[in-house]
């Protein structure tokens, strides 16, 4: 079954999301089309990265996920196509492969497809889609590109440990309103060893024990757990954390350990 997923900033409200997808049937009718997003942000790589790092790995191996973020043509931006965990990505080489992997990946190809001119400002529907539908079919890497030994880097900005305190930024916001942190539950333990903490934010907030799912507390009352995403979320049960609580993307928040 050929499984290709779609990620984009094209949004909802025009024809392009239609037309990327009459595209793909067009090469390959039999395939599975899953919308991952067409909400992201125009041009957030970052946004982009974050949602489909903690969503391709619910999909069957062999998947080819197609990433149509910032990928209108530039001299000096590369098409590329890879494969990491047995999953294929296709999407320009504008830095938000380095920020949805955290290892190499096993392979990488620049594309040498050729560039239909009457496609050229909507290379998602010409380039994009002739790489992902052969991939779909079973082609190899090698057969669409030359082999290329790294993606561009971009760096996230990482949460800054000054001894018994993390502090860190929100880099996400969901659908309900949720308030996701760059803490992992990794650091957060790492750090932690047992003690308890305050989570301070937005002057006097603070939240000191950690919840196990949403409901955990009172409707309308603010908690803080590790979702799925596995990074520390800023919730109100039943209620919009970050318009009640004044919390915007790069807003600080601070972990304090006490002894």
């Amino acid at each position: 079954m050929a499984i290709i997923t779609l990620t984009t900033d094209l949004g909802s409200k025009d024809f392009y999301q239609a037309a990327l997808k009459g595209s793909i049937l067009s090469i390959l009718p039999t395939a599975t089309i899953v919308d991952v997003t067409h909400e992201v942000p125009s041009f957030n790589i970052s946004h982009a990265a974050f949602v489909l790092k903690n969503v391709y790995p619910y999909f069957p191996k062999g998947t080819v996920h197609l990433i149509g973020i910032d990928s209108v043509y530039s001299e000096h931006t590369k098409y590329i196509a890879l494969k990491h965990k047995d999953h294929f990505f296709v999407g320009a080489d504008n830095g938000i492969f380095s920020l949805l992997f955290e290892d190499k990946p096993e392979e990488i190809v620049e594309l040498n497809i050729m560039q239909d001119l009457k496609y050229l400002h909507f290379p998602l529907v010409d380039i994009f889609v002739k790489a992902a539908t052969q991939l779909a079919k079973g082609a190899k890497l090698k057969d669409i590109g030359v082999p290329t030994e790294s993606v561009e880097e971009r760096m996230l900005l990482n949460p800054v440990i000054e001894r018994d305190i993390i502090r860190g930024s929100v880099i996400y916001i969901d659908t309900f309103s949720n308030v996701i942190t760059n803490i992992t539950k990794e650091l957060f333990t790492k750090i932690q060893r047992n003690r308890d903490f305050t989570l301070y934010f937005r002057k006097s907030e603070t939240i000191s024990q950690l919840s196990w799912h949403y409901n955990e507390v009172p409707e309308g009352e603010k908690l803080c757990l590790f979702g799925i995403s596995n990074h520390l979320e800023i919730a109100i049960n039943k209620g919009k954390a970050s318009g009640l609580l004044g919390l915007h993307l790069n807003d600080i928040v601070r972990v304090e350990f006490h002894p």
